[in-house]
């Protein structure tokens, strides 16, 4: 019996050291560029900033190794995630084909979605696509290129909001929840209800899959989910109470980083907890994640709408007139709403054998009136992500490696 508890005590230990990480260097390195962090640091509550930097260091195999750093890192903080939960609902979307296992039922695959419940959008045709019709492959590679909403919508529907969740917890995110739409506030007996959806090849139906309804609330109780002191309501009218994120979705920066890692780097996880992804998968989503919108020939993004670094915050600042590095590519998913600016990032650089993992939170809303659509990102989220993306990317030009990455696995051609 002893020996089982000691077992016990030292697998415990194991897993708690595992989640630890320094809290030390990220403070001391913004510290030391006060010229770019000043207002950060001065008032690193009110932007509720959160940062998970990971170093890579590849062994003689090219396996990688990962050491975590964090700033103010805090699960029980809630912030607004946006779109950054994009990304793993349309992980889930590509799971689920291949667990459905159908012939004839893939990616390519015209979807057409129907609506039976109120507040519902039908969707039978796309223009955006080759084919003009929709897909579960454009609709990811729209969300990946510049985070379309409505593409997020429908592949929300497809997973159904019970298996969304599911799987957040299948794969131990469990300080996450997916619970609703984007943009069309989406809530209560609306974001339980999933659309039904039938599956074509031509005129042949390949699969139907009927409206779903999600009973479960999914409650979680955090810190900071009342903000403000005012809101727009759904009739523009201003309201003079603190704006409630409770039924909202919530997505930590430390399970942020654990689905990008776990799909970046499938083969450092025990097998049942990869992915059910084919290879083809895996590349389907590096390729788009590291694209610009203007490499893109369908969907066609232009000029002004979108430029380059649209979607990249880290590094760039989503800044229109950028100047692009053409040896750094961004493996990446954000999001913004509320003031708050989230990215989520693999910045590879392959001609200097750099590579890392940068997770962030920052916010600026000086109203703190929620809705309005006039939030900081200009002065002061947007200059943040790109500034720590540039500072923590100097400090690995000259980290020392015992042996260099191979990259190929993430070199495409655009």
């Amino acid at each position: 019996m002893k020996c089982y508890i000691t077992i016990l005590l030292i697998i415990i230990s194991t897993i708690a050291s595992a989640q630890q990480t320094d809290t030390i260097f990220l403070k001391n390195l913004l510290e030391s560029h006060p010229e770019l962090f000043e207002h950060i640091l001065h008032h690193p509550t009110h932007n509720e900033v959160q940062i998970l930097y990971t170093q890579i260091d590849r062994d003689g195999n090219n396996v990688p190794h990962f050491t975590s750093y964090s700033y103010r890192l805090n699960a029980n903080h809630y912030f607004y995630p946006a779109s950054t939960v994009k990304l793993p609902t349309a992980i889930f979307a590509l799971e689920k084909l291949n667990e459905l296992n159908i012939h004839g039922l893939d990616k390519k695959t015209t979807m057409k979605t129907d609506s039976s419940f109120a507040g519902e959008t039908k969707m039978v045709e796309d223009t955006s696509s080759a084919n003009g019709l929709p897909s579960i492959e454009n609709y990811i590679k729209k969300i990946l290129l510049v985070s379309d909403n409505f593409a997020y919508n429908r592949l929300y529907e497809f997973v159904g909001r019970d298996e969304i969740n599911k799987k957040l917890k299948k794969y131990g995110l469990n300080n996450t929840r997916i619970i609703g739409r984007l943009a069309i506030g989406d809530g209560g007996e609306g974001a339980k209800h999933t659309n039904a959806i039938d599956f074509y090849k031509g005129e042949k139906l390949i699969y139907h899959q009927p409206a779903q309804y999600d009973e479960k609330d999914y409650p979680m109780h955090l810190d900071n989910m009342i903000q403000g002191k005012g809101y727009i309501d759904n009739n523009n009218k201003l309201i003079m109470q603190p704006f409630s994120f409770m039924d909202k979705n919530v997505y930590t920066i430390a399970d942020q980083q654990m689905v990008l890692k776990r799909l970046l780097f499938p083969e450092t996880f025990p097998k049942d907890q990869q992915y059910n992804l084919t290879k083809q998968d895996y590349k389907f989503i590096y390729h788009y994640m590291s694209m610009f919108p203007n490499e893109s020939k369908k969907p066609t993004y232009n000029v002004p709408d979108y430029y380059p670094a649209y979607c990249k915050f880290l590094f760039y600042g989503g800044d229109s007139l950028a100047v692009i590095n053409p040896g750094i590519r961004i493996f990446n998913k954000v999001g913004d709403s509320y003031g708050y600016n989230i990215d989520n990032a693999y910045i590879v650089d392959f001609k200097n054998n750099v590579e890392f993992i940068l997770t962030a939170v920052v916010q600026s809303n000086d109203s703190q009136i929620y809705n309005t659509n006039v939030y900081e990102y200009k002065t002061v989220t947007h200059p943040f992500m790109k500034n720590l993306g540039q500072v923590i990317y100097r400090y690995e030009l000259q980290r020392k490696k015992k042996f260099l990455p191979d990259l190929s696995k993430f070199k495409f051609s655009y």
